[in-house]
C-alpha cells in the first residue's frame, strides 16, 4: 500500500495553519489602549539609579494616567516596566458566547520566557494571570452578558531578548547601567475576541492525531487509522466556514480519538511545572515578577482544569510572592490549601551543587523545607534539581539527613559524550546513603505534550521490563507562562489513546510513590552525577565564587562567636534574625546560573556588591563576640574558628605560643631564591617557577625535574556555544606557558615575589613560608584584561597515582587520573572545595585553595621512568556572553602547596587558608564552646538552635574516609543530648559520659547534636 502520511501531513499543516487556527478567533473588535512608563525606564537616557528602579507598587501603576497608544507603535526601552490600559465594550450581539481578550504585546512565539512579558489585574488591583507568547488571552465571559465595559490594565517588562542560541552575539543589553534606551516591541493586537471552543477543540484534536500519527512506525495499522480519519476530518471541513463544520469534522475523529492504549502501555506522569531561573538573562528584580506573572497564571488555570496538579520548586520564589505580591500570594495559599498547586523540592533554591559548601548545602534544604513546613504544613520528600549542572557525590547524605529519599533532575540528559545508563535507579554518595533518583526520559523540563516528546519518553525510557514509569515537567518555564490549556487539553485526550504512553497529572510524591513501589531493585550508581557539559561554570565569574566562599566561612565564624558568645555571657544576644536573613541571602546567590558565573553582567555586579554588605555585617557580628568573650584587657588573643588546634590554639581564643624560628630566604645559585624552614626546602629559579619543593622530613623532592611548578599557563578558549559555561577538551591543544618574569626579588619576610606581564594583563605572585609550616603559600593577583581566554596556574607532582581526592560536601571524592574510559576522558575539568590531594603508600601532596574550584589532573610519561602527574587549578576566564566583560579587572587567589600531606593534613589546612586567625585584645583565654578529640571528626557548625531555646546545635562528620571514635566534650555543662536532622528535629537521644559524648562514624558520615544547657 503507497504510504499517504507524507500528504496527509503536508495538508493537515496548511490547513491547521491557514484556516483552523485562525477560526478560533472568528469575530474581534479593537480596544483602546493608553500607556504609562514607569519612571526612570523611558526612551530617553536618565540616570542609572534612577533606571534601575523600574518597577512601582501595583496602586500606583494603576492609578497612573497613560497617553494614547495603537496597535503596530513601538513600546518598551530595554528593562523598562510600561502600565498599559485597556478599554472597551463587549458587542450587544455576543451575548451569550464566550468572550476573550487577546492581548499580543509585541511577543515572539518561539521565545516564551525570554522577552517581553506582561500581569494583568483588573483595576481594583486584582492579578488575574500573566502574558507570554503562548498564553495571550484573557477571559471576560463564558458566556458574555453582551454590551459589558471592560477594563483591564498590564504591567509590562520589556526585557531584551538575549539569548539566541547561535551564535552568542555579546551585548551591552545584560546591563541596566550600558543597555541603550530606544524602544524593543510593537504592540501586535489589543482586541476583544469571540472564543470557538469547538474550533479551538477540533485543533487540539488534529494536533494530537497529527503528531501521534508521525511516531507510529510506518507499517502499523493505527498509524492508517489515523491517517484516514485525519483526511475524512478535513473532508468535513468547509474551508471558507471552518466555525459552522468543525463540529463535524471533530465527530470524524471520535473513534481513533477513543481507541484506548495497551495495558502495557508507558506511564507519564505530567506535573505542572514552569521552572524559572531565579537570575539568569535577568536580575533578580525581574525574577519576582516572573515568578508573580507564572502563579497567577497557574492559580487560574487550576480554577478550570479540575485534574490539573501544578508543582513549584525554590521557597526562595515563594517567599518573593508572600513578601512583593500579597495579592498573588492570597490565591496561591487557597491552591496549596486544596492540595494542587504542590511546594517541591525543599530547597531555598535550585541551587549549583558543585560548590556550594558543606553547611551552605545543609542550609539549602534547611530553609527550603523549613519555610514549606511553617507556610503549608508540607513537608518535600524529593529533591527537584531539572537544570543544576551536575550532582556532587555528598549530596545523597545531605538529602536524607534533611528528612527527604527522592531526587529528581534532567540536565543529566545534555551530557555531550556518555549517554547515562538509567532512568531510575539508586545513587549512592560518598557515605554509602543511597536516594531512589529519576531522571525523566522526556528529556526536557518544558514538556509541552507533543506528542514526539511523549513517544520519546516511552522509547527512551532505560529501565523497560522491569518499570513503566517516568515523569514529563509540563509546562513553559522561565517568565513562559507555566502549563497552558493547550497542554492539559492534550493530555487528556493522551489519558489513555492507542498507540501513546498514557498520561496522567499527578504530584511529585504521588509519582515518586509508584515508581518506588514497581521497582524493587533499581540500578546502583555510585559517585557524582557528573555533567559532561558546562565545565566552565566551575571558573566564570571568579568575584562572584569568591564571594560566595567568604561569605560561607563568615557565616561559620559568626555563628561560632555568637553562639560562644551567647552561652558564656549573659548579657549577650544571639542573632538570630540577621544570620537567618543573612543565609538566605547566600542561598539565593548559589542558584545554578548565579554561582556558576553563567549570568548576565547586572546579576554578578549586584551579587559582588551584596557580598561586600554581607561581609561588612557579618564581620561585624564577629568582631562583636568576640570582644565580648575577650573581655577588657591588652594581652593579644588569637581567635581560631577552623576546626582543629592552630598554634596551640583550639577552637577558642588564647594567647598564641610562640612560634619557631623564621624561616631563611637565600639566593640561589644561578639565580632566584630558596625558602627554607626545620620542614621544608623550596628553590625557586630566576623565572619565578619552583623547581624543587624537598619534603625534609620524609627525605622526599615534590616536584619532578625540568617540570617546574607555579607555572601559569594560558590557553585560547572559545567554546562550540554557552560561553559562560563551556570549555571544549579542544582548548588544550593550545598552550602558552608564562615563563618570562618582570621581576623576580625578595618580599617581606620569607618570601619571594614574582611581576609577570603577558598580553593586556599583569600578574604578581608573593611565595611564602611560615615558621614551623610544611606548606609554601601563593598568593595570586591578577590584573587580568585578556578575552576569550583560559589562565591555568600548574603543579607538576613526582607522585605516581591512578587517582586523587577532591573535596566535596562532608567528605572527598575520588577521580581517575587516567583516561581508560570515555568517562574518565569526559571528566576533563571537575571541581573541589579546599584541597585536592594526591598520593603513593606513604606519601601524598595537597594543594588548597581559598576561592577556586575548576581543576584538571593529567599524567605524563618522564624520560627517565614513571610518570608525573600534573594538577591545575583554573584562575580565570574570559568569556564575552551573557556578560561581554566577564572577570575584567584585578584579582586575588591564594593557594598553598603542601608536601608529605595526608588526606587529614590536606583537610587541616584547607581550613586554614580559608578560616585565617583573628587577634582581639582582651583579658583572658577564651575557652572554647566545643572539642573533638579526632582530627578526623571536623565539626562544620556550632550554633544555636534555630527555634530559639538555646539549646547549642552541633554538626560534624568523619573527613579522612575511614571509621572513626571521637569524644565531642561541650565547654559548658549540658543536660542531655539528642541526635537530630538538619532541620534540629530529633531522631534519637544520645547519651553524656562525664560530660562528653563518645560517637562512632562511618567513612564521611555526617551527623547534627543538639545539647541541652542545664
Amino acid at each position: 500500500m503507497h504510504d499517504d502520511r507524507g500528504l496527509v501531513e503536508a495538508r493537515l499543516k496548511r490547513v491547521l495553519d491557514e484556516r483552523v487556527r485562525p477560526a478560533v478567533y472568528p469575530e474581534s473588535v479593537p480596544l483602546d489602549v493608553a500607556v504609562w512608563v514607569a519612571p526612570g525606564v523611558g526612551a530617553s537616557p536618565a540616570r542609572a539609579e534612577s533606571r534601575a528602579r523600574g518597577t512601582v507598587p501595583v496602586e500606583e501603576g494603576l492609578a497612573a494616567k497613560g497617553v494614547s497608544i495603537a496597535v503596530g507603535d513601538p513600546w518598551g526601552a530595554p528593562w523598562g516596566t510600561s502600565w498599559f490600559r485597556v478599554s472597551g465594550r463587549v458587542p450587544k450581539e455576543w451575548a451569550g458566547r464566550h468572550v476573550e481578550a487577546v492581548l499580543d504585546l509585541g511577543f515572539d512565539e518561539n521565545m516564551p520566557g525570554f522577552q517581553c512579558e506582561g500581569l494583568v489585574y483588573r483595576p481594583d488591583g486584582t492579578p488575574v494571570k500573566g502574558l507570554n507568547p503562548r498564553n495571550q488571552w484573557v477571559r471576560i465571559g463564558a458566556p458574555a452578558e453582551g454590551g459589558e465595559e471592560v477594563c483591564l490594565h498590564i504591567e509590562a517588562a520589556s526585557n531584551p531578548v538575549l539569548l539566541d542560541y547561535h551564535p552568542f552575539v555579546p551585548t551591552r543589553l545584560g546591563d541596566i547601567e550600558t543597555a541603550h534606551h530606544d524602544p524593543l516591541y510593537r504592540l501586535a493586537r489589543m482586541d476583544l475576541a469571540v472564543f470557538d471552543e469547538t474550533v479551538w477543540a477540533l485543533v487540539i484534536d488534529l494536533e494530537v492525531l497529527g503528531e501521534l500519527m508521525h511516531e507510529l512506525p510506518v507499517g502499523s495499522g493505527r498509524r492508517w487509522d489515523i491517517l484516514r480519519a485525519v483526511d475524512r476530518a478535513l473532508d468535513a471541513l468547509d474551508l471558507q466556514d471552518v466555525n459552522s463544520t468543525a463540529a463535524a469534522a471533530r465527530d470524524r475523529l471520535t473513534e481513533v480519538l477513543a481507541s484506548p492504549a495497551e495495558p502495557s502501555a508507558h506511564r507519564v506522569s505530567a506535573v505542572g511545572h514552569a521552572h524559572i531561573d531565579s537570575a539568569w538573562l535577568w536580575p533578580l528584580r525581574e525574577t519576582v515578577r516572573k515568578v508573580a506573572r507564572t502563579t497567577s497564571n497557574m492559580t487560574a488555570l487550576l480554577e478550570d482544569e479540575p485534574e490539573f496538579v501544578f508543582a513549584m520548586s525554590q521557597a526562595q520564589q515563594w517567599a518573593w510572592i508572600k513578601d512583593h505580591r500579597p495579592e498573588v500570594w492570597a490565591k496561591v495559599v487557597k491552591a496549596v490549601a486544596d492540595g494542587r498547586f504542590v511546594p517541591a523540592g525543599g530547597m531555598w533554591v535550585e541551587a549549583d551543587t558543585n560548590m556550594p559548601g558543606s553547611e551552605a548545602m545543609a542550609r539549602q534544604f534547611v530553609h527550603g523545607k523549613r519555610f514549606f513546613i511553617d507556610e503549608f504544613g508540607v513537608e518535600n520528600e524529593e529533591a527537584w534539581l531539572p537544570d543544576t549542572f551536575g550532582f556532587a557525590a555528598g549530596l545523597p547524605q545531605i538529602i536524607k539527613a534533611a528528612g527527604s529519599k527522592w531526587l529528581l533532575t534532567q540536565k543529566i540528559s545534555w551530557s555531550q559524550t556518555n549517554t547515562f545508563p538509567h532512568h531510575t535507579f539508586l545513587w549512592e554518595g560518598i557515605d554509602g546513603t543511597r536516594i531512589f533518583t529519576h531522571f525523566p526520559p522526556v528529556d526536557t523540563y518544558n514538556c509541552a505534550m507533543k506528542g514526539s516528546e511523549i513517544a520519546h519518553a516511552a522509547r527512551n525510557f532505560k529501565d523497560k521490563g522491569v518499570a513503566r514509569h517516568s515523569l514529563a515537567p509540563t509546562g513553559w518555564g522561565d517568565g513562559g507562562g507555566g502549563t497552558t490549556r493547550e497542554m492539559i487539553a492534550k493530555a487528556a485526550r493522551l489519558r489513555n489513546l492507542e498507540g501513546s504512553a498514557r498520561v496522567a497529572w499527578e504530584t511529585p510524591a504521588d509519582f515518586f510513590t509508584k515508581a518506588e513501589a514497581e521497582y524493587a531493585n533499581p540500578p546502583v550508581w555510585v559517585g557524582e552525577l557528573y555533567l559532561e557539559l558546562h565545565r566552565a561554570t566551575l571558573t566564570s565569574q571568579a568575584k562572584t565564587k569568591q564571594g560566595n566562599r567568604r561569605s560561607e566561612n563568615l557565616l561559620r565564624e559568626a555563628e561560632l562567636w555568637s553562639a560562644t558568645a551567647a552561652v558564656r555571657e549573659p548579657e549577650f544576644t544571639y542573632p538570630y534574625e540577621e544570620l537567618d536573613r543573612i543565609w538566605k541571602t547566600v542561598l539565593l546567590h548559589q542558584f545554578h546560573d548565579i554561582l556558576p558565573g553563567s549570568s548576565i553582567a547586572w546579576v554578578h555586579r549586584e551579587a559582588e556588591q551584596t557580598y561586600a554588605a554581607l561581609a561588612g555585617e557579618l564581620t561585624a557580628l564577629i568582631e562583636r563576640a568576640q570582644r565580648a568573650l575577650a573581655g577588657e584587657g591588652t594581652q593579644a588573643l588569637v581567635f581560631n574558628a577552623t576546626p582543629h588546634r592552630r598554634h596551640g590554639v583550639a577552637a577558642g581564643g588564647a594567647a598564641v605560643r610562640a612560634r619557631g624560628e623564621k624561616p631563611a630566604l637565600s639566593p640561589r645559585p644561578g639565580g632566584g631564591f630558596v625558602l627554607a624552614n626545620e620542614r621544608l626546602r623550596v628553590e625557586i629559579d630566576g623565572r619565578g617557577l619552583v623547581v624543587s619543593a624537598y619534603d625534609l622530613a620524609a627525605g622526599r623532592e615534590t616536584i619532578p625535574p625540568d617540570r617546574p611548578a607555579n607555572l601559569l599557563q594560558i590557553h585560547p578558549d572559545f567554546p562550540n556555544m554557552w560561553d559562560a559555561w563551556d570549555v571544549d577538551a579542544f582548548y588544550r591543544n593550545t598552550v602558552t606557558d608564562l615563563v618570562e618574569a618582570d621581576e623576580v626579588v625578595a618580599g617581606e619576610g620569607a618570601s619571594v615575589r614574582v611581576t609577570r606581564s603577558f598580553g593586556s594583563s599583569k600578574v604578581t605572585q608573593t611565595l611564602t613560608l611560615e615558621p614551623d609550616s610544611a606548606r609554601l603559600d601563593i598568593v595570586t593577583e591578577v590584573d587580568w584584561h585578556e578575552t576569550e581566554k583560559f589562565l591555568k596556574l600548574a603543579f607538576p607532582l613526582d607522585v605516581h597515582a591512578e587517582r586523587y581526592a577532591s573535596e566535596t560536601q562532608f567528605g572527598h571524592f575520588h577521580r581517575a587520573t587516567h583516561t581508560n574510559t570515555s568517562w574518565e576522558s569526559a571528566k576533563f575539568e571537575a571541581c573541589n572545595h579546599r584541597f585536592v590531594h594526591l598520593e603513593e603508600p606513604g606519601w601524598g601532596v595537597a594543594l588548597v585553595t581559598d576561592s577556586t574550584y575548576g581543576h584538571d589532573v593529567t599524567r605524563t610519561v618522564r624520560p627517565d621512568a614513571g610518570t608525573t602527574t600534573t594538577l591545575r587549578v583554573s584562575l580565570l576566564r574570559a568569556p564575552r556572553f551573557p556578560d561581554p566583560e566577564t572577570d575584567q579587572g584585578p584579582h586575588r587567589f591564594r593557594h598553598a602547596l603542601v608536601p608529605g600531606a595526608t588526606i587529614g593534613d590536606a583537610v587541616r589546612e584547607g581550613y586554614g587558608v580559608n578560616l585565617p586567625e583573628r587577634t582581639v585584645p582582651g583579658a583572658g583565654p577564651v575557652a572554647p564552646l566545643v572539642t573533638v578529640d579526632n582530627d578526623a571528626v571536623v565539626v562544620t557548625a556550632v550554633k544555636l538552635a534555630d527555634d530559639g531555646s538555646g539549646d547549642v546545635v552541633v554538626r560534624f562528620h568523619e573527613a579522612h574516609g575511614g571509621r572513626a571514635r571521637a569524644a565531642l566534650t561541650p565547654g559548658f555543662a549540658a543536660a542531655s543530648v539528642t541526635v537530630t536532622d538538619l532541620l534540629e528535629r530529633p531522631l534519637s537521644q544520645g547519651e553524656l559520659k562525664d560530660g562528653a559524648v563518645e560517637v562512632e562514624l562511618r567513612p564521611f558520615e555526617l551527623r547534627t547534636l543538639r545539647l541541652r544547657r542545664a
